[in-house]
Order: C-alpha cells, then sequence, then structure tokens
C-alpha cells in the first residue's frame, strides 16, 4: 500500500511541477495557459446571461483574455466580475475529482464543451479562433490516437495546468491590487461596485479561493486514484 502511495503522490508532483515549468516556457507556455484563460472568461460569460448579455469574449495571443458583456442590474454586474476567478479554480477542482472518480470521458465533453461554445457563440477575434480550432484538433487527434494510459495522462495534464494557472493568476491579482489597485481587474470592479470593500481585500480572496479548490482538488483527486 505504501508503494501505492508513493506511486501516485510522486504522479502528482511530477504533473504539477511540470505544468508549473510548461506553462513558464516562451510562446508554449502562452498557449497553453489560454485553456486557463478560456474557462476564466466563460465563468464571466455564463453569469453575465443572467439579466445581461455577451457581446464576445477575446482571447489573445499573450494568454489574457476579455468578455464584453451588458450588464443590467448590479446583482448581475457583481457575480459576472466575481465569476472569473472562482470559476477557473472549481473547474481546476473538478478536473482532478472527475480524475479520481475515473470519469475521464465526462472531462473530455467538458473541456469539448467549452471550446465549441466560445467558437460558436463568443469569441470572435482571429487569434482566439485559431486557438480554438488548434486546440481542439490537437486535443481530439491526440485522444483518437493514443491509447487510454496517454488519455489519461494529458487530462491529467490539463487539471495540473488549470489548477497552477489558477493559483498564478489569483496570486498576480494579489498581488496587483495591494501595489496598483486601480490596475486589478475583476477585484478593482468588485471594489467599485461594493465601495466598502477594498480591491485588496477581493484579491486575497480570489487567491484563498484558488488555495482552497487547488487544496480540495488534489485531496479529492489523490485519495480517489490511489483507493
Amino acid at each position: 500500500m505504501s508503494f501505492v502511495r508513493d506511486k501516485f503522490s510522486s504522479k502528482f508532483f511530477f504533473f504539477l511541477v511540470f505544468a508549473f515549468l510548461l506553462i513558464h516556457v516562451p510562446i508554449i507556455g502562452n498557449y497553453v495557459k489560454i485553456i486557463n484563460t478560456l474557462i476564466h472568461e466563460s465563468g464571466h460569460a455564463f453569469f453575465a446571461l443572467f439579466g445581461g448579455h455577451v457581446e464576445r469574449i477575446s482571447l489573445f495571443m499573450n494568454s489574457e483574455g476579455a468578455t464584453y458583456s451588458n450588464q443590467s442590474t448590479w446583482i448581475g454586474s457583481f457575480f459576472t466580475s466575481l465569476a472569473g476567478y472562482t470559476f477557473a479554480s472549481f473547474m481546476a477542482f473538478l478536473s482532478f475529482l472527475l480524475i479520481g472518480k475515473k470519469q475521464q470521458i465526462l472531462l473530455i465533453d467538458i473541456l469539448l464543451a467549452f471550446i465549441f461554445l466560445n467558437l460558436i457563440f463568443w469569441v470572435r477575434n482571429p487569434y482566439g479562433i485559431f486557438w480554438l480550432c488548434s486546440f481542439a484538433a490537437a486535443f481530439l487527434f491526440l485522444l483518437i490516437k493514443g491509447g487510454q494510459g496517454f488519455r489519461d495522462h494529458l487530462l491529467l495534464l490539463i487539471a495540473s495546468v488549470l489548477l497552477v494557472d489558477s493559483v498564478q493568476s489569483s496570486y498576480e491579482i494579489l498581488i496587483i491590487s495591494f501595489v496598483q489597485p486601480h490596475a486589478a481587474g475583476d477585484a478593482e470592479n468588485l471594489a467599485q461596485l461594493t465601495h466598502i470593500i477594498s480591491a485588496p481585500i477581493w484579491g486575497s480572496f480570489f487567491f484563498l479561493q484558488a488555495i482552497w479548490f487547488s487544496y480540495y482538488g488534489l485531496k479529492r483527486g489523490y485519495y480517489k486514484i490511489q483507493n
């Protein structure tokens, strides 16, 4: 039992470290990180649909993204601004949970649903369309040509990228919210909406929820797999 535990512990550690290194490789890293950007911007878009309208989503070569939407209510604006980082962290958690429960096919369906929903309804800028088409094509090719073991490792790598980048991006917004609050994106939007809660507090919230989702995602995935 201890050998099995050590084996899976090593595998999880390897994939997390590899994901961290991969997203910092020039050019390739930005391309890979857009999977987390896609989830982040989709979170904004999903919540913007409640009482509002999504005009478009843009995905950029530097791995950043933007969701352009109109909201008619305060509560709609609040949850739309709140959704990006929290939805990305939740998806990292859900990915490890599904892998732990041997529900890799469901995870594949969810990832492809995000890609095709954005391609059909929201993403209109050239690089965004290129990324969605190229990632979907490569993802499907690798899944079809690779065996079950390869598929499972590919999904574990994607889950690791989602987790690592969700924590890193929330840490970056935490630092920005303290150093340059007015440039803190979603944290500053929420500060303007709530007035009494400052951008650094929202930045801290984004970082803490990312850590919480990461911890429980790894815990659920790790213990499910080894048992």
